[in-house]
């Protein structure tokens, strides 16, 4: 299969013909049934190219529910156990989905707000001005184990605070908005490729595989490859599609150093304090102090060491220093070098490097 495809053609036909449990990541920007009623314009009489497609018109909330239904239980189908889903709506449809989905199993994670830094205004003055849409993130099932959330290298990239479940986006504007030969917007509801890119970030792996049931013009794809995953999207009008195709073959990925999977603390390999004295990266007889030098333990040929009359491991041994129920030996406890104190943690980093190779 190539890295990227996209299927014209109904949503739950299609996904039907895929394999069970093969999907990664599912990402879905469903009709909203807006259920707009005649032309929606500004108080200057102008028109508001608003969404008034035939894709987002059902003749009833039973209708659309069946339809809801129908493409939630065939994206649960093809999710891997560990899979997990993003639904993306408006105050019109997504309370429903939401109940569809807990119905159906679906495990809801968290409900995330993109809250939009530009949004449109509400041209009649009868209502707050609609400034935000809601992302639902669902596991597969209550007990699935194992799904990707990639928790510290978001924290990484939001100076080491955790990420909040609202977040501010422009909306799509400028070059990234697809246009057609008559100059105007191509798709009404195109999203932008940066909300896409903290969902993906933040929920996948490179090489996994994302799906869009509703692909539009692209961008979830279109993303997906620049951030190195695969990627199916799935498309009933050709228009979009061919739209959709064209855009997503002129994304170049990233560089692989760029998307290395960020290691945590949890996954590096378990190394021992002894593993540095065996490699003679600390010496027996070597003395640890903290980052102050107000406390001094004694490194012992056996591997652990001694705190006056006290002997234990690197971890009871801080904790002690300090009056304190547990400590992290690795990220209390210096050793003296030429070039000042070094923390232990680093000579553990040495050793996990080479392991890596």
């Amino acid at each position: 299969m190539p890295s990227s495809r996209i299927v014209t053609g109904d949503c739950v036909e299609e996904l039907a013909k895929l394999p069970a449990g093969s999907v990664d990541l599912v990402f879905a920007d469903p009709p909203y049934n807006l259920q707009l009623q005649g032309d929606l314009k500004r108080p200057d009489d102008s028109h508001v190219d608003a969404v008034t497609d035939d894709w987002d018109k059902f003749a009833s909330f039973e209708t659309y529910d069946a339809f809801t239904r129908g493409w939630l239980k065939a994206c649960k189908r093809v999710l891997k156990p560990a899979g997990t889903i993003w639904v993306i709506g408006s105050y019109h449809n997504i309370f429903r989905v939401g109940a569809i989905m807990q119905d159906l199993g679906f495990w809801i994670l968290n409900d995330v707000i993109w809250r939009k830094s530009n949004p449109m205004p509400n041209f009649r003055g009868r209502r707050f001005t609609n400034a935000h849409e809601t992302m639902i993130w669902a596991s597969r099932d209550a007990d699935a184990k194992g799904y990707t959330f990639n928790y510290e290298v978001l924290k990484a990239g939001n100076e080491d605070i955790q990420v909040r479940s609202d977040w501010t986006l422009p909306l799509c504007t400028g070059e990234e908005r697809l246009k057609g030969k008559d100059g105007k917007k191509l798709h009404p509801t195109q999203k932008p490729e940066a909300l896409l890119a903290r969902v993906i970030l933040s929920s996948s792996r490179p090489d996994d595989l994302v799906l869009d049931p509703f692909n539009g013009t692209g961008t979830t794809g279109a993303v997906a490859r620049h951030l190195g995953r695969r990627y199916i999207g799935i498309e009933r009008d050709p228009a979009y599609a061919k739209a959709a195709e064209k855009r997503i073959a002129a994304v170049k990925p990233l560089e692989a150093p760029t998307l290395a999977p960020f290691m945590t603390a949890r996954e590096a390999p378990r190394v021992p304090f002894n593993a540095l004295i065996e490699r003679g990266l600390i010496s027996p007889g070597a003395k640890l102090t903290d980052a102050k030098k107000r406390h001094e333990a004694l490194v012992r040929a056996d591997g652990a060491v001694s705190f006056g009359d006290n002997v234990g491991s690197i971890h009871k041994m801080g904790a002690m220093a300090q009056g304190l129920e547990a400590c992290n030996g690795w990220t209390f406890w210096h050793v003296e070098t030429s070039k000042g104190l070094q923390l232990i943690d680093e000579l553990r980093a040495k050793i996990r490097a080479e392991m890596d190779v």
